[in-house]
């Protein structure tokens, strides 16, 4: 038996072969009406595309718009690898963390 990678040990190369693989699959899950196989698929996507994304360029105390989820924003505390944790500005306060994938800056 095969044991998988971690994204944070694939090249960018790597990633991007996952990243196309998740969504050929997430396309086959939506057509088949597997609506909970395609968000876990959708999912993986937005964590893999985390790890080619640098970190180092979002900073706490700073506000991103949420991908995917327009008029949503989020307020970074603190990064811990490629999650950032914080709270969303019109939530109920409740720390959570998000990939930064999911995170726009911004304009």
């Amino acid at each position: 038996m095969q044991q998988e990678k971690r994204y944070s040990g694939m090249s960018e190369h790597d990633l991007r072969q996952e990243i196309a693989a998740l969504q050929e699959k997430a396309r086959k899950a939506e057509q088949m009406g597997m609506v909970n196989e395609f968000a876990v698929l959708e999912r993986k996507v937005q964590m893999a595309r985390a790890y080619m994304i640098n970190p180092d360029a979002f900073k706490p105390g700073e506000i991103y718009e949420i991908e995917g989820d327009p008029g949503q924003y989020f307020k970074i505390d603190y990064m811990n690898g490629v999650f950032a944790w914080g709270y969303r500005l019109k939530g109920d306060g409740q720390e959570e963390a998000l990939p930064i994938s999911l995170l726009k800056k911004l304009k």
